[in-house]
């Protein structure tokens, strides 16, 4: 009778367990398949957009839809254009260049959209600023020695392309540990550190395309997105594009 009745408990224990994981496995089953899209209007999880397509520095987005910044860089894009300057001198010096740049670039963990830097500050010419700025990277003469460069009578290490470009890694380094976003990093960059530091504490913003700057800085974003357009994208510029790999140098 004992056993019976034991016999009879162990069935029922059984009969229990397993409509509890029937239970459970239709719960899942239908929880997945909610989760599956069912059609075109379905609502689902995107994935992470793909970013080719959208206008950015150093993967840091420019809001276009913002109807002032759409036109500022509208109105850089244009000065930029084939039809504007009626050349490719700097496909072909970029070309060149560039080559030297991005390694260091990556070596010093710099986003490589900073290789615009000099186009926009030199167009890729070591010449000297009204301030006294020279070379690709336009360092003044006292932030040159600040960040490692001679520069006395005899010589001049503002014109050789690998330490300048060292120097400039350095002084970017810096300005990100202080501002902590590459757009900004760029603006002070242009600007000076304090300078802005000064505009964003004032104007209480911390975001390049809601600050009001000199002229200058206040487009300096705006065109080495549109260098960067022109370099990658010359055919959208009006260029004829150019691979790198077939350009000849003399």
């Amino acid at each position: 009778m004992y056993k019976k009745h034991l016999i009879t408990c162990s069935v029922i224990v059984v009969l229990f367990v397993m409509s509890k994981l029937f239970i459970y496995s239709t719960t899942l089953k239908k929880t997945v398949e909610k989760a599956q899209p069912k059609g075109d209007n379905d609502v689902v999880v995107s994935e992470a957009p793909d970013a080719s397509n959208e206008l950015n520095f150093a993967n840091e987005p420019v809001p276009v839809h913002d109807p002032k910044v759409a036109v500022k860089l509208e109105h850089s894009l244009k000065q930029h254009s084939f039809k504007r300057l009626q050349t490719n001198k700097l496909h072909y010096r970029a070309a060149k260049l560039f080559t030297v740049i991005e390694p260091i670039l990556k070596h010093y963990g710099i986003p490589d959209d900073f290789k615009y830097i000099p186009i926009v500050e030199s167009n890729l010419e070591a010449g000297v600023s009204p301030k006294g700025a020279k070379g690709l990277w336009q360092f003044l003469p006292g932030t040159a020695r600040t960040y490692g460069l001679k520069v006395n009578s005899a010589h001049d290490e503002r014109l050789n392309l690998k330490k300048s470009t060292v120097a400039a890694c350095r002084y970017l380094r810096e300005l990100y540990g202080e501002f902590h976003n590459w757009t900004l990093v760029a603006a002070a960059y242009n600007n000076g550190s304090i300078k802005l530091a000064r505009q964003m504490k004032k104007q209480k913003k911390h975001n390049y395309f809601r600050l009001h700057l000199n002229h200058e800085t206040g487009r300096y974003i705006y065109d080495l997105v549109a260098v960067k357009q022109m370099i990658t994208r010359p055919g959208e510029l009006g260029y004829q594009s150019i691979e790198p790999d077939s350009v000849a140098f003399n």
